[in-house]
């Protein structure tokens, strides 16, 4: 699975994802969320907003293959991952960043700086 693909919610299995950890901080003047992914690829993971909730989703295929009674315990998670985020300001969505290093996806995205208050003037009827 590509990440286009990943995109495509027809194409992607819901059932089986596992969930990432992440953190949410506000630096300065962005919005920065971070999660690690070990195992994956950039080009295995999507990242994307929509109505203000950023979701990150791929895939992390486990390289080491042995029979399931061959483990004394297992506590990675291998295969499709998904994680949605309810973004806690307002935020520039079009000026946001991804980079992944050592495993670490961190998504940054400019604070809105302008105030989306409108006042409403109340009529006598």
């Amino acid at each position: 699975m590509n990440a286009p693909e990943l995109l495509n919610p027809e194409t992607y299995l819901h059932e089986s994802e596992g969930r990432l950890a992440v953190d949410v901080a506000e630096i300065g003047d962005t919005l920065v969320i971070t999660s690690t992914i070990a195992g994956a690829k950039p080009e295995d993971i999507a990242v994307f907003i929509d109505n203000d909730v950023l979701t990150i989703r791929g895939k992390r295929e486990k390289e080491i293959s042995a029979a399931e009674d061959d483990y004394y315990f297992q506590e990675c998670y291998w295969g499709a991952f998904s994680r949605s985020i309810i973004l806690p300001i307002d935020v520039r969505t079009g000026e946001a960043e991804a980079t992944f290093k050592n495993g670490v996806l961190t998504v940054r995205i400019p604070k809105e700086t302008s105030s989306k208050r409108v006042p409403i003037v109340v009529v006598d009827e």
